[in-house]
């Protein structure tokens, strides 16, 4: 293997957890060589934003749109970056309306999800720029390379080296391995990845790491929620009823209308041609079996607009949707965890230099990117200790 694919850590995943544990490293004084590979086209994860160059460049964030932070426990750790990505301007206090829907037109603005408790808080820009800006603001040098659309498959370990091989056969050489997703270590990748086997698991065999033995047997009981993401791009002349002018608008549904409409929520997005783009949350089983049935995509895309008119009818804010430029949509094969955490003294597994991070770890934010910045930080404090 050649010397420009060896490096002195390996990072899988590009999402937040990720970027929060690089620039942490590199604060606290990492000089080595890093190399983050990341499957998709960006950084971000979950947090993502499609820029349509097919709508006129169009900017939709299509996954979380905001995050909280509730922080209950007042760790230390976690308050003091958040101030630092506002004394940077990186993110600021989200001032969008937020509604929770209820049978007979009814809005509540008390909701009541784990995804709006504490205070809310947006990228600056797009959600998709906020990774970057968070290694940014690190003030690396030259020492962090990337690798986009790159999908790792494979895990080997000899002579205390880990040994990635992606999924066109591109090899990374690495002394520290750290994944942020858990793709290689979870059931899951059996179907993503189309493998017979669980890559981490074959790299490191039964009783040869007790605590890579208790972090794949944890993991045998976390699930994911699987989501869809329809974002509707309207005509220039769809607006408010009223006069809203905040970027974002969040309408969550009751766990009733849920039921009966199939929607988790409804995110309007303002672009800066002020138009609205409209963001549909999926995460009912039953209509993306139903939407994968489809082999006209175009009859789906009109009910979801009926179900879309039915459920704002006679809405004091929202108008009916009666024509629409596009409907894309982005398919999350495996998005929030749930069920049970990892604990946190299984992060870093010293005999076989790897470690872990993100938002599958039990702490406080579970599933939420305040989980994934916590696991990360404190992640960086066990590796540079």
């Amino acid at each position: 293997m050649e010397d420009e694919n060896t490096y002195d850590m390996a990072i899988i995943g590009g999402g937040i957890s990720s970027c929060v544990f690089l620039s942490s490293c590199i604060k606290n004084g990492f000089k080595g060589r890093i190399v983050l590979i990341e499957n998709g086209r960006n950084l971000g994860g979950r947090s993502s934003t499609r820029n349509s160059l097919s709508n006129n460049g169009w900017k939709l964030n299509h996954g979380s749109p905001n995050f909280n932070i509730c922080n209950s426990k007042n760790n230390q750790l976690l308050k003091t970056f958040i101030n630092e990505l506002l004394d940077l301007n990186i993110i600021q206090e989200d001032p969008s309306e937020i509604n929770e829907l209820h049978e007979d037109h009814l809005l509540n603005s008390k909701v009541n999800s784990d995804f709006y408790k504490g205070t809310n808080y947006i990228s600056s820009s797009f959600m998709s720029e906020l990774s970057s800006k968070i290694i940014q603001s690190s003030n690396f040098r030259n020492q962090v390379e990337y690798f986009f659309q790159t999908l790792i498959i494979k895990l080997d370990f000899h002579n205390n080296e880990w040994i990635l091989t992606s999924k066109n056969g591109y090899k990374f050489k690495t002394k520290f391995l750290v994944c942020s997703s858990n793709l290689l270590l979870h059931k899951r990748c059996l179907d993503i990845l189309n493998i017979n086997h669980i890559p981490l698991r074959r790299a490191i065999p039964v009783c040869k790491d007790k605590k890579i033995d208790k972090i794949l047997n944890s993991l045998e009981k976390q699930n994911y929620i699987p989501r869809l993401a329809f974002l509707i791009y309207t005509k220039p002349n769809y607006s408010f009823k009223d006069k809203y002018d905040k970027k974002y608008r969040h309408f969550l549904l009751s766990d009733l209308l849920e039921r009966k409409f199939k929607f988790e929520r409804i995110i309007f997005q303002r672009d800066n041609d002020n138009g609205l783009g409209i963001v549909v949350h999926i995460r009912n089983q039953e209509l993306i079996n139903e939407f994968f049935k489809y082999k006209n995509k175009e009859i789906f895309k009109k009910q979801l607009i009926y179900k879309f008119n039915k459920l704002f009818d006679k809405n004091p804010f929202i108008k009916q949707i009666v024509d629409y430029k596009d409907i894309s949509m982005m398919i999350w094969r495996s998005s929030q965890p749930s069920g049970l955490g990892i604990p946190e003294n299984l992060q870093v597994c010293k005999s076989h230099n790897i470690a872990f991070c993100g938002d599958w770890f039990a702490l406080e934010g579970f599933g939420r990117i305040e989980g994934a910045i916590l696991s990360a930080l404190k992640l960086s404090q066990k590796f540079n200790s």
